[in-house]
């Protein structure tokens, strides 16, 4: 009779931090720990213990895993960008998706490549009705012959692989657009009036 599984499925594939930097010695210091879900992206992902310590049993284990918790500094990679200050790690190192780079395979794992720029917008088309709006208020004011441009918030936290566009600047990535672009069903919109 064949297996079936009931559950959650799970991505990890590998060990716990805890249980690869409690068997090395020295807890790992200044080896390469890498996580298997990074391992998608081209560029190079990993992590360089610089310390670690290993934080004490709690008193009610809500989960499986909770246990197995350790505090690490790192110096951490991602996509092939090495972040300027050393990371703390603790909240996902309970997480069985960590394997450690082997010292002969550690030079080519953190070769470095050369991350090509992404330049994005600053400002982008308004919505059609909000357009609208702008314009007449554009007439109102006596301001003519101006396209009116919404400026692009973007996430600036965190590490990015990108940076928008300064002032007079062509960007490399397209201007995000407002519409329907190409519909599945083109039949659907064909008597539409514009």
């Amino acid at each position: 009779m064949p297996y079936k599984y009931i559950g959650k499925t799970v991505d990890f594939k590998g060990k716990t931090l805890w249980e690869i930097l409690g068997n090395l010695k020295n807890f790992g210091v200044g080896r390469m720990i890498a996580r298997n879900r990074f391992q998608r992206y081209d560029e190079p992902c990993y992590y360089k213990i610089m310390k670690v310590e290993a934080l004490p049993n709690p008193d009610n284990v809500t989960y499986h895993g909770q246990q197995r918790k350790v505090i690490a500094l790192v110096e951490k990679t991602f996509r092939g960008i090495k972040q300027e200050k050393l990371v703390q790690m603790e909240s996902a190192t309970y997480k069985a998706d960590y394997f450690l780079v082997p010292k002969h395979k550690e030079a080519e794992f953190s070769n470095t490549v050369t991350v090509k720029e992404r330049i994005f917008p600053r400002e982008m088309e308004f919505p059609p009705l909000m357009k609208e709006f702008v314009i007449r208020q554009m007439k109102l004011e006596g301001i003519k012959n101006k396209e009116p441009k919404m400026p692009i918030k973007y996430n600036d936290s965190g590490l990015k692989t990108y940076r928008v566009a300064k002032e007079g600047e062509t960007p490399t990535e397209p201007e995000p657009s407002i519409g329907l672009g190409t519909p599945a069903s083109p039949s659907l919109y064909a008597n539409i009036k514009e």
